[in-house]
């Protein structure tokens, strides 16, 4: 029998066998294998390209290995919990959310928990809508929120376009209701149905932030259309430092983070929900560990009885549960990680500011959203891939590329700054100097 034969698959697996979940995962396992080292690998690749924060794991895993050589593993690790997580660990989840990210109570039986912020995606959509409604996100947007919404719930995606320039987001956000209405006009004229509205706050691959009257705004547009609104805040303690020397010049305007829990306290609406995930953060999305928050006794009730499937390990639980309660060295961990992510971040932006490359300044986020399109032989998609593959095989830069995030301009490309540690970071961005030097010539 041919191995690619998918005769044998049901409908769901044949579509299953040829979703790739990214253009640019081949690339990535590749470059893993030649990982740059200073002394051990000093020609190997730099991929840039998959959302990790390695900065501060040494602070966490010295934490963990603390934890679990001084402490027994509670019995009820070792047995079934609710399928929401284990009340413990919901209440200190609940008790950091408050704390440090909220800033405003946050309930534990309003939480449930799944393995990763995929899972939780996936899970959102499958129990508010139903196959073949829309889930529309501004662009550009996350690229693979199109396989978590529709491989498993089928729910297809619809890209809100509000600019072409990267510059054009320079001071905050332009999504308004005008783009709404416009979007909710397009959904219905091809018969479909709008059933959720997803934001990402801080944004990737932007970096950028809402403002508190702008989520006050899109909120009571999508309530009186009863339309979900599901904002992600996956980064929302990865903050930039907007007045770091290097980079405060890019900030015409100060937009400070408020979660929208804030704003669903406020309304208590069945129709806002809230993401959030330790992967990003902490970096730690090895773990698998995604949060959903919502007003919402219905879908979390269903959430709870359909979620067994997604389980987050009890162990995983039980060592953040730890974790979380050492408020200290939480805080410690937080203010450390903001300040190396800024770090990181101006050590790209300064190469960018030399060699006059556009981008849009981050405020969050563990990205550059940068414009290369200066280097493509043309304006096209094929243009835009050779030149992604080009970097990659003469630099060993691997970036996200621009295919998937649904903007309209060619030649933009996402570069992940925390994958390295600062000073590895730059001898990335010396080759990427070179590279467009070389081709400036």
């Amino acid at each position: 029998m041919n191995q690619h034969d998918t005769n044998s698959l049901s409908q769901r697996g044949a579509s299953g066998n040829k979703s790739v979940l990214r253009v640019d995962m081949n690339a990535y396992f590749e470059a893993i294998q030649n990982i740059y080292h200073p002394q051990d690998n000093p020609e190997g690749a730099f991929p840039l390209n998959v959302a990790e924060n390695k900065l501060t794991w040494y602070l966490l895993r010295n934490k963990m290995q603390e934890i679990t050589r001084s402490e027994d593993i509670p019995d009820w690790v070792a047995a079934y919990t609710s399928g929401k997580g284990d009340f413990r660990f919901r209440a200190a989840v609940a008790q950091f959310m408050t704390k440090f990210l909220t800033k405003c109570p946050i309930d534990p039986n309003r939480l449930a928990c799944s393995a990763g912020a995929a899972s939780v995606i996936e899970m959102t959509a499958f129990v508010l809508c139903n196959a073949g409604d829309v889930a529309a996100f501004p662009a550009p947007a996350y690229p693979v929120y199109k396989q978590d919404i529709q491989n498993i719930p089928e729910v297809e995606r619809y890209d809100i376009i509000t600019h072409h320039y990267p510059s054009s987001i320079k001071n905050g956000f332009l999504l308004d209701t005008i783009h709404l209405e416009q979007t909710l006009a397009a959904i219905k004229d091809k018969g479909k149905n709008w059933r959720m509205l997803v934001l990402t706050h801080p944004d990737n691959p932007t970096g950028g932030i809402y403002t508190y009257e702008q989520l006050l705004k899109i909120t009571e547009w999508c309530l009186k259309h009863q339309i979900h609104l599901v904002v992600n805040e996956i980064y929302g303690l990865s903050l930039i430092d907007t007045q770091h020397p290097a980079i405060r010049e890019d900030y015409d305007v100060a937009i400070p983070f408020v979660s929208f829990a804030q704003i669903m306290e406020q309304y208590q609406s069945d129709y806002l929900h809230l993401w959030y995930a330790f992967s990003k953060d902490f970096g730690i999305s090895g773990f698998r560990v995604g949060l959903v928050y919502s007003y919402n006794a219905s879908f979390l009730k269903a959430y709870e009885n359909l979620n067994y499937t997604h389980l987050v390990s009890n162990y995983a639980q039980w060592l953040l549960q730890r974790i979380l309660e050492e408020d200290d060295f939480v805080q410690h961990y937080i203010s450390e990680n903001q300040r190396l992510l800024t770090e990181s971040y101006a050590s790209v932006v300064r190469v960018l500011k030399k060699l006059n490359i556009p981008y849009t300044p981050a405020r969050g986020s563990l990205f550059v959203w940068l414009d290369l399109s200066q280097c493509l032989a043309a304006n096209t998609q094929n243009a835009e891939d050779e030149l992604w593959l080009k970097c990659y095989t003469e630099t060993g830069i691997l970036l996200t590329p621009g295919q998937g995030f649904g903007h309209t301009k060619k030649g933009l490309f996402r570069l992940v700054h925390t994958c390295f540690a600062t000073t590895e970071l730059e001898v990335a961005m010396q080759r990427l100097e070179q590279f467009i030097l070389t081709f400036r010539k």
